[in-house]
Order: structure tokens, then sequence, then C-alpha cells
């Protein structure tokens, strides 16, 4: 059964209501009683070193060739 606090209470309260919603409890927040917003844990995505795909992989070695070397060293050289 979610948690129903008013807007007060939630600002009051906000570190304790955050903990019941990483347990993953679901909590509304209302003004004079009418239910305005609904909070939820959201899906945990692991982090993952390199950010793109295939990049920073254990193939890491091929994205550098000397074509890219070339441009990265003329991007200096437009400064």
């Amino acid at each position: 059964m979610p948690i129903t606090v008013n807007i007060h209470e939630a600002k009051t309260q906000m570190s304790k209501l955050a903990r019941e919603v990483e347990k993953g409890e679901t909590v509304i927040v209302a003004r004079a009683g009418i239910p305005i917003m609904e909070w939820k844990a959201v899906a945990h995505r692991p982090v993952r070193i390199g950010g793109r795909p295939g990049f920073g992989g254990p193939n890491w070695e091929d994205a550098f060739t000397e074509e890219t070397e070339a441009e990265i060293l003329a991007m200096f050289d437009e400064v």
C-alpha cells in the first residue's frame, strides 16, 4: 500500500521518504488531500566505464588507427 503524505510533510521528511522509496515503497504526495505526484524507485543501471558501446572494451586498441591519431592531432593545430 502506498504511503500518502502532504507537500509540507514530504518536504520536511524527504530523506526518510527517499529511503522508503529505495526499499520499493511508492509515495503519493498530495495537496489539500488531492494526489498530485507519485514517487517510485527507478531501475538501477550499472555504471559502464567507457561510455559508448564497443569503445573501451577488450578491443579498444582497434579504436585508434594512424588516421584517427592524425585527426586528433589536427584538432590541436586548428586552435
